[in-house]
C-alpha cells in the first residue's frame, strides 16, 4: 500500500494556527477535497477528526473510509473507524482494498507514521504564509527522513505543491 501524507502548510512549516485555523486558499481547499474524493479514505489523529466533524468537513470530502488513530476513542460507526497505531489504520484501509492510504494530519500522527517510517510519498501545498506561532508539519520527534522531489505544480500565483518520495532503507539520491 502507497502511504501519501497531504498537507497544507506556511513557508514556514506551520499547518494551522495555535487556535487550529488553517486559513487556506480556495484553490487549495479545492485541491484538498478533490484529492481525498479521488482517494476515498482519509487517517486523522482524534483532535483533527472533532475539528472536521465539528465543521462538517466530511461531508464536503465526499464521506470517505476515515480511520481516527486514537487511545481515548473507540467504536465503529459509518465510514468511521478507530484505532490505536498507524499500522492498524493500513490494516484496517488495505482490509477495505485500498492500494493508497491518504494521512491528513495532525502533527502527532504525521510525526507517528514518519517515526514508524510507513510515508512512502509528503504531497505538501505550501501557501504564502509565516505563522509565528502554531502547529508544525510534525511535532517534535526522534526521527528524520530523506526525501527526493518528483514533482513540483504551481497552483496559483502564489501556491505551489511540491511532491516528495521519502527514501527508504537508507538510500541516498
Amino acid at each position: 500500500m502507497k502511504v501519501i501524507l497531504y498537507m497544507a502548510m506556511t513557508a514556514n512549516g506551520m499547518i494551522a494556527r495555535e487556535n487550529d485555523e488553517a486559513p487556506w486558499s480556495k484553490v487549495v481547499w479545492r485541491e484538498y477535497y478533490k484529492f481525498i474524493k479521488q482517494n476515498k479514505n482519509i487517517i486523522v489523529g482524534r483532535r483533527t477528526y472533532e475539528l472536521m466533524k465539528n465543521a462538517n468537513e466530511f461531508e464536503k470530502l465526499g464521506n470517505p473510509i476515515t480511520v481516527v488513530i486514537s487511545s481515548r476513542m473507540s467504536g465503529n460507526g459509518g465510514n468511521t473507524f478507530f484505532v490505536m497505531n498507524p499500522e492498524e489504520a493500513l490494516k484496517k484501509l488495505e482490509k477495505k482494498g485500498f492500494k493508497i492510504a491518504v494521512i491528513g494530519g495532525g502533527s502527532k500522527l504525521n510525526a507517528s507514521f514518519l517515526k514508524s517510517g510507513l510515508i512512502d510519498e509528503i504531497c505538501l501545498d505550501v501557501e504564502p504564509w509565516i505563522f509565528g506561532k502554531g502547529i508544525g508539519l510534525f511535532s517534535e520527534i526522534d526521527a528524520e527522513a530523506n526525501l527526493m522531489l518528483v514533482k513540483t505544480k504551481k497552483l496559483s500565483k502564489n501556491t505551489v505543491r511540491l511532491i516528495y518520495k521519502v527514501i527508504k532503507n537508507g538510500k541516498k539520491r
